[in-house]
């Protein structure tokens, strides 16, 4: 399972693995879209993503508020996010489709991604990320 939900009080808090750290900036991003929508799919719109930070958890709020806000600006709702890690810069391209209040209703709204919280770390050969999204 690359994301679960986590038990948090008033907000909603996820663990994400993946087997790169690559993959795992990936699956929180999507992640993050499975819960503010119930159906997304690759509908032709491509947005590339570029974002550097002086560490890794301030590069995972970093790419995930700047996908939020692009979705929020031009009304896209991303399903796939191909990632690429050096360092702490990120290179992205994600891929959705326009928002259509008919099929995207039903999620939850995300305010923000917080840094209350926030683990990356290495679980064996798995990386792992516990974010908490401002709901």
């Amino acid at each position: 399972m690359p994301f679960e939900e986590l038990p948090h009080q008033a907000d909603v808090r996820v663990r994400v693995t993946a087997d790169s750290c690559d993959a795992l900036f990936a699956e929180a991003a999507r992640a993050m879209f499975s819960i503010m929508y119930v159906a997304c799919e690759e509908g032709g719109i491509e947005r590339r993503v570029s974002v550097s930070a002086p560490d890794m958890p301030q590069m995972m709020v970093d790419f995930l508020s700047e996908l939020l806000f692009i979705a929020e600006v031009e009304r896209v709702v991303f399903s796939s996010f191909e990632v690429t890690v050096k360092g702490t810069a990120l290179e992205a391209v994600a891929r959705g489709e326009a928002f259509d209040p008919d099929r995207h209703r039903g999620g939850m709204e995300i305010k923000g991604v917080s840094y209350s919280g926030l683990r990356i770390f290495r679980d064996g050969e798995e990386f792992c990320s516990e974010i908490l999204f401002d709901v």
